[in-house]
């Protein structure tokens, strides 16, 4: 069986948002090649501003953070998803539609803790990526950890506060790409004196 002429060179497009800096938070459609690519040179001069690679993972984890907190609004917006009662539940949106909407991937989720508080969502195939080899000089470089950030910045803004960590990377010889999420506590709202 042939395939028609041009019919596998198709180049996968995602959408990619900037509410925090275009004003009118306009959708703006990319080939994700050139997302990939663009990351990949933002994690290479992180590597040249900073020392080590520990201060490089909390940058790009500071960074994550900061896109998720503007990022929820997007997507609460956009996905019209109601308030989750649970964590199973929390874990099923990120997966099946945050994952999907902004990069094209739907993680399984698994290894949930006895006590419904902690599970590890599995990329199967991690966009971010694609093209990249870690140079032996940055063992300890958590390339993607740009997306633990977002996890955290974006389920902090719906009031959870949730650890969020790389424990499999097959930038580092792992089968699998694994991000661990852990419910720490639901944040409260401090009202200021006086209002209710």
């Amino acid at each position: 069986m042939s395939r028609q002429a041009g019919r596998g060179t198709e180049s996968k497009k995602m959408y990619w948002y900037l509410p925090f800096i275009s004003p009118s938070a306009s959708m703006h459609l990319m080939n994700s090649e050139l997302f990939t690519l663009t990351y990949g040179a933002l994690v290479t001069q992180l590597c040249k501003d900073y020392e080590n690679d520990e201060d490089v993972n909390k940058q790009l984890d500071k960074m994550g953070y900061n896109i998720g907190v503007r990022l929820i609004e997007d997507f609460l917006a956009r996905s019209n998803v109601g308030r989750c009662h649970d964590f199973r539940e929390t874990a099923d949106v990120i997966a099946k539609i945050a994952f999907k909407m902004y990069l094209g991937i739907t993680p399984s989720i698994t290894n949930w803790s006895p006590g419904g508080d902690e599970f590890s969502l599995i990329l199967e195939n991690n966009p971010l990526v694609d093209f990249v080899e870690l140079p032996d000089n940055h063992s300890s470089l958590i390339y993607s950890n740009l997306l633990c950030g977002v996890l955290r910045g974006a389920l902090e803004m719906v009031q959870m506060a949730v650890d969020v960590k790389f424990v499999q990377d097959t930038l580092k010889g792992d089968s699998v790409t694994e991000i661990r999420m852990k419910f720490i506590r639901r944040i409260e709202d401090n009202l200021p004196a006086g209002e209710e």
